[in-house]
């Protein structure tokens, strides 16, 4: 048989061939050979090699074989005899490693497939259903990765054309966001507002939302606080230019208008799901990605999680474990969720108890885990005070940034609408800064002089 026949070249081939032994082993497992003979040959190649980092004989490998306890006189039999037959034959190379990478990925397709029916059938009380998208994405993600590192010498050209590459972002609509992350949030990132309750976590979200979309982004908003109508009518305020409440008094055909008009000026869809709290995690969003690229053919640019520590874990469900796990937990998974989707991700944290009331968080102000600061690439806490209210601004701190350093601009200004759940550029204001600033004037100063860098660097490049 075919599959037989492969599987006596690659056993062959790993006993006699070390360059190919040293390319393969890492990717075959024991599980992918079908006659229990061969999989014991294989099992006996690898723990030689990794024991003594070199190939062992035909001699060897017959002497350690007739010492193990385990085997049956039928299956020591079958392998002393498929260990004699191995032969140094030619094979091409490049042929082989092609043929390999197939026999493993159709392997571990097929053996994903069988544990998944298991699953499914109750055959395996130890994993949930759940796990069984994640299983299936792991066998059909199965090949030889060809990189092995980058030749700091040598690729400088590359490295050079890779600073210089414009990189595909989602920008803001608010100027200063942009500017502290080089133009808006990368592809494969996970960015976190840390807020404290009713500061504006959701009104961030919802609209950053709304500007994705009018900048013709494809948008998808999980909540796992809020109805998706709550959410729809936030949007609804924010892009209507209508204070919230007062949405429910316009008449149909006044807000039909509208929203034709706002799909006119748009090529980009916003799609808005919800999840009851602490149900769903990673898993169930990779899963409503797929039914929204099968039944919609939606794809999104950019997704928000409203929010973070109100989802589950699809590592810990049902577990006991601390909340420092949990929640870090939760943001890798959502992290690799964005990575592997290609898409940066936004999501929102609670302050601490001692952080709610605190004008000037930072890191250990994040509730329950600090883990998750640890895992983000970009993290901002949105302060208001009373006197912030009152003049109608969200401070904002940034806590974390991959993007860019933190020295520009670490505290800056925003203008916030509550009534139509909008925020907007402002002015540079010294003395709003220098609320819980130690030097009021000193970030607004090396915000404009960083501007003004840019500004003239760009005139150079004109």
């Amino acid at each position: 048989m075919a599959t037989e026949r492969i599987e006596q070249t690659i056993l062959r081939n790993l006993l006699f061939t070390e360059e190919y032994y040293r390319k393969v082993v890492p990717f075959l497992k024991a599980d992918y050979f079908q006659e229990y003979h061969e999989r014991i040959i294989f099992e006996e190649i690898a723990d030689f090699a990794s024991k003594y980092d070199k190939i062992p004989t035909q001699e060897v490998l017959a002497i350690n074989l007739q010492n193990r306890t385990d085997l049956t006189d039928d299956t020591y039999k079958d392998s002393v005899q498929a260990v004699r037959e191995l032969t140094d034959e030619w094979v091409d190379y490049e042929w082989l490693l092609d043929a390999t990478e197939k026999w493993c990925q159709d392997r571990a397709i097929y053996l994903a497939l069988m544990q998944s029916i298991k699953i499914a059938d109750g055959g395996d009380k130890k994993i949930s259903k759940d796990a069984i998208p994640g299983i299936l994405q792991e066998a059909l993600a199965v090949s030889f990765d060809e990189h092995i590192g980058h030749d700091y010498i040598e690729q400088a050209e590359d490295r050079y054309d890779f600073y210089h590459r414009v990189e595909e972002k989602v920008p803001f609509d608010l100027d200063k966001f942009n500017f502290i992350t080089k133009g808006g949030l990368s592809n494969k990132t996970l960015n976190i507002a840390l807020a404290g309750t009713g500061v504006g976590k959701s009104l961030f979200m919802c609209h950053a939302a709304a500007a994705a979309l009018t900048q013709n982004y494809n948008v998808l908003y999980i909540t796992c606080e809020m109805a998706e109508e709550k959410i729809a009518e936030r949007i609804d305020a924010n892009l209507l230019n209508v204070p919230v409440k007062d949405i429910v008094e316009l008449p149909e055909v006044i807000f039909t208008s509208k929203v034709q008009e706002i799909s006119r000026k748009t090529r980009g869809k916003l799609i808005i799901k919800e999840y009851p709290t602490a149900s769903a995690h990673a898993g169930h969003f990779k899963a409503l990605l797929s039914d929204l690229k099968l039944k919609k053919d939606f794809k999104p640019d950019i997704i928000f999680v409203d929010y973070l520590n109100i989802c589950a874990s699809a590592r810990y469900k049902g577990a006991i474990v601390n909340s420092y796990t949990y929640v870090k937990a939760i943001a890798e998974e959502l992290r690799g969720l964005a990575v592997e989707c290609n898409v940066p991700i936004v999501s929102a944290t609670q302050t601490t108890r001692s952080g709610y009331g605190n004008s000037d968080p930072d890191l250990t102000d994040t509730s329950e885990s600090f883990g998750l600061p640890a895992t983000a690439d970009f993290m901002f806490a949105l302060i208001s005070t009373d006197e912030l209210e009152q003049q109608g601004r969200l401070m904002v701190k940034q806590l974390k940034n991959r993007y860019s350093d933190l020295v520009t601009s670490r505290k800056f200004m925003v203008g916030i609408d509550r009534s139509k759940m909008k925020l907007y550029d402002v002015a540079d204001d010294a003395s709003a800064i220098s609320i819980d600033s130690e030097d009021p004037g000193e970030e607004f100063s090396q915000f404009q002089q960083t501007q003004n860098r840019l500004s003239k660097f760009a005139e150079w490049n004109v």
